[in-house]
């Protein structure tokens, strides 16, 4: 195996024998020919005119099958190539379509052909480093666009200029022609309809939840049973709220699904208790200390520790997956029973309680806004001097504790600006306020990070400034994963400049992509806490 997608990769090269992940080798080949047939497919739909909406779904879920901590499960990844295979082969019939590269012809449907082939596809196949380094750059852009579009599809919101973005992508990563420039003009590509997906999604959350708000959420354990919900998938979230609706448990989130405390909508379940422990790499221990049933809707797994007791509570559903895990699959309609999962906990105990008090959330861009007046007096009064986006992913390894030691030191009368699990680094701080506006401003989780732009760009008009560079903001952004690859090419497409980007750059960029980045936009790797704590107060 080879793979370099995530921030947490082997001596930030590669893992080659086992992903830091958790990821065996079989996966990662299995996955990396999911990736490749998937840009076969793409292929073929960019050689039609009319394309249904499933077809569209098959790829995006395809992506999102490969990224980060999603899926760990080789036969679930096996089972979506030969489907992936079968439909390219039907519209390929159809359609009398000719023409195709070697991907759109690949046909094979013996499992033991596919794992032998899956070996030998991957990243390294393409040798010029620039050219590889801006393919994987795009890829991983259309990875994390199609997790947010998937979001966005399962609450009935579909945008067809995305899903030809991405099928037209895909398809010219698998062109041997095309040169650097070429390449760096499709990675801006990328980002402007990142920009596009992420407000489909914004649209579809608060169309069927409502606008965000500021909200205070429990994080103390309850005495009745719970469920723990994790993940990105607030329709998951509806359907478990509603179907334990009078059933004696209490619903608790976690992580990465901490957002969902702010909508408007879920707020009408006197059940829906608040959220329980920290970021996702915390969850090996925090899942057994909760005692009830777990259900992942999205990434964001941590393989389980020998000493781990709870895969029997541990479900899945959408794109995650976990071997000798219950899987729960949606209906044609769409609708998840999770009735087992209800079942198993009223038979458990209550949750062990890790920790006491609230935390404050829900500032997406309509609540800020709305705050508008108040934040310009305060800048004009001199009591906020700077805003900091801290957006962004969490990891486990140590220098992550930078983030906490960079939000203690900012200066009092800066304001953070976030979204992302990053923010477990810091948002259960003292940091306080600025005369009622707290020094924290969370919007939300990674599929929330277009609200940031709302904001820049609303204080853009407010203070009447040609380009979002002349506002008083500065960019200090963690990543891990794809979906923050997403994040950082649609900054960068709005023409965001002098972004921070940290713990480590990615392993995936050539020195050459490095030095376009730096000479472009002024991304920069974080240094030293007090060298970039000197440059941002600057």
């Amino acid at each position: 195996m080879f793979c370099f997608q995530c921030q947490e990769t082997l001596n930030n090269e590669g893992c080659t024998k086992r992903g830091v992940c958790g990821k065996d080798e079989n996966t990662a080949n299995a996955q990396d020919l999911l990736i490749y047939v998937t840009k076969g497919l793409a292929e073929v739909v960019t050689k039609l005119e009319d394309v249904d909406k499933k077809v569209y779904e098959r790829i995006s879920n395809n992506l999102f099958y490969t990224i980060t901590n999603a899926n760990f499960d080789e036969n679930v990844i096996y089972d979506q190539v030969l489907k992936t295979i079968e439909l390219k082969e039907e519209l390929i019939k159809d359609n009398n379509i000719e023409d195709l590269s070697e991907a759109a012809n690949y046909n094979k449907t013996e499992i033991e052909e596919l794992k032998q082939d899956a070996i030998k596809i991957g990243v390294l196949n393409i040798v010029n480093e620039d050219q590889r380094s801006l393919v994987e750059l795009i890829t991983y852009g259309l990875k994390g666009m199609a997790a947010y579009n998937h979001h966005a599809n399962v609450l009935g919101k579909y945008n067809e200029e995305v899903d030809r973005f991405i099928s037209y992508a895909l398809t010219e990563t698998l062109k041997d022609d095309k040169d650097i420039e070429d390449l760096v003009s499709l990675v801006l590509k990328t980002g402007e309809h990142g920009v596009k997906v992420m407000d489909t999604l914004d649209s579809a959350n608060t169309t069927a939840y409502g606008n965000p708000e500021i909200t205070e959420v429990d994080i103390t354990a309850g005495d009745k049973p719970g469920i723990l919900i994790s993940g990105h998938d607030l329709h998951d979230m509806e359907m478990l709220l509603e179907q334990t609706k009078d059933q004696g448990v209490e619903v608790y989130t976690h992580s990465e699904m901490l957002p969902a405390n702010y909508y408007p909508f879920f707020k009408k379940y006197e059940h829906f208790h608040g959220n329980y422990g920290s970021s996702w790499w915390n969850q090996n221990e925090e899942f057994e200390k909760f005692n009830g049933p777990i259900l992942m809707t999205t990434n964001c797994i941590v393989p389980m520790k020998k000493n781990n007791t709870y895969k029997n509570r541990l479900f899945t559903s959408g794109m995650a997956g976990y071997p000798g895990c219950t899987h729960i699959e949606a209906d044609k309609n769409g609708h998840k029973d999770f009735s087992e999962i209800i079942e198993m906990a009223k038979k458990c105990e209550a949750p062990e309680n890790l920790e006491d008090g609230k935390i404050v959330g829900g500032f997406a861009h309509n609540q800020v806004i709305e705050l508008a007046d108040k934040v310009v007096e305060e800048v004009k009064n001199g009591n906020i001097k700077k805003f900091v986006v801290m957006a962004g992913c969490d990891g486990r390894f140590k220098e992550r504790s930078y983030y906490t030691e960079f939000a203690q030191k900012l200066p009092k009368d800066y304001v953070i600006l976030t979204a992302g699990c990053a923010k477990y680094r810091y948002n259960k701080l003292p940091l306080g306020d600025i005369n009622g506006i707290p020094r924290v401003l969370d919007a939300g989780q990674c599929n929330d990070s277009y609200s940031l732009v709302r904001i820049a760009l609303a204080l853009k008009d407010v203070f009447k400034v040609d380009s979002i560079n002349d506002l008083p903001i500065e960019y200090n952004i963690a990543w891990y994963e794809q979906k923050a690859v997403i994040v950082l090419l649609a900054l960068l497409s709005l023409g965001v400049k002098n972004i921070h980007l940290g713990p480590t750059l990615p392993a995936f960029l050539s020195k050459t992509v490095v030095d376009f980045l730096v000479d472009n936009f002024g991304i920069s790797p974080i240094t030293t806490l007090e060298e970039d704590m000197n440059k941002i107060t600057a």
